[in-house]
């Protein structure tokens, strides 16, 4: 069983960055694609970025492309989301997702989900 631990949530100021980082168990963590998606309170969970399991794909949704950058550290079993200049918009609870497959980067996430790491943006 895939299990995923996010961190890194808190509130920040509008146009101020944060980092969320996830964990993911196991010793396959490259063979998998990962993504974040978000779910703000009366909204569907939307898909935000995903990366392939080398690390050398990445996609973004076009509300956060060029503020948000993904990335990942293979030898840590770690993805990173690194956001900057957020937004209120932003605010939502973030799920880190772990996709069977190192080439599914499609934006439609499926596979195993964390629990999430809420996100606060304040104006």
């Amino acid at each position: 069983q895939v299990q995923l631990v996010e961190s890194g949530g808190g509130l920040v100021q509008v146009g101020g960055p944060l980092r969320l980082s996830c964990v993911v168990s196991g010793r396959t963590f490259s063979t998998y694609a990962m993504g974040w998606s978000r779910q703000a309170p009366g909204k569907e969970r939307e898909f935000v970025a995903v990366i392939g399991g080398s690390g050398g794909t990445t996609d973004y949704a076009d509300a956060v492309k060029g503020r948000f950058t993904i990335s990942r550290d293979n030898a840590k079993n770690t993805v990173y989301l690194q956001m900057n200049s957020l937004k209120p918009e932003d605010a939502a609870v973030y799920y880190c997702n772990a996709r069977p497959g190192p080439l599914m980067v499609g934006r439609s996430p499926y596979g195993y989900w964390g629990q999430g790491a809420q996100v606060t943006v304040s104006s």
